[in-house]
């Protein structure tokens, strides 16, 4: 409402300069960020590491007794990049999968 944030200049942002504009909004914090980056704005390489749904599936795909840590999964993540945000669908899917079943 006042201005502070203009959209039409966030396509040409980098991914943290986004994160950090949108999160200046009060109520939207970095998980929201992200999947705008994502979901709105089509960035390809995007792990939402606060994400508990994704924590839970990496725990499930490696076989990790814990869920991992946003280090931990940071690490994990780097053999997907530069197309990150594509990983995330896929292990968001195949919660989705998991729950059905049972």
């Amino acid at each position: 409402a006042d201005h502070r944030l203009d959209l039409k200049l966030l396509p040409a942002m980098t991914d943290e300069d986004i994160i950090n504009q949108l999160t200046e909004v009060k109520g939207i914090g970095k998980w929201t960020a992200e999947m705008f980056l994502i979901f709105c704005l089509g960035r390809p390489d995007v792990l939402p590491v606060g994400d508990l749904g994704i924590r839970k599936a990496i725990q499930r795909v490696y076989s990790l007794p814990e869920l991992p840590t946003p280090p931990t999964m940071l690490a994990i993540s780097q053999p997907w990049k530069p197309y990150r945000s594509i990983a995330t669908w896929y292990l968001c899917k195949s919660m989705s999968k998991f729950n059905s079943i049972g």
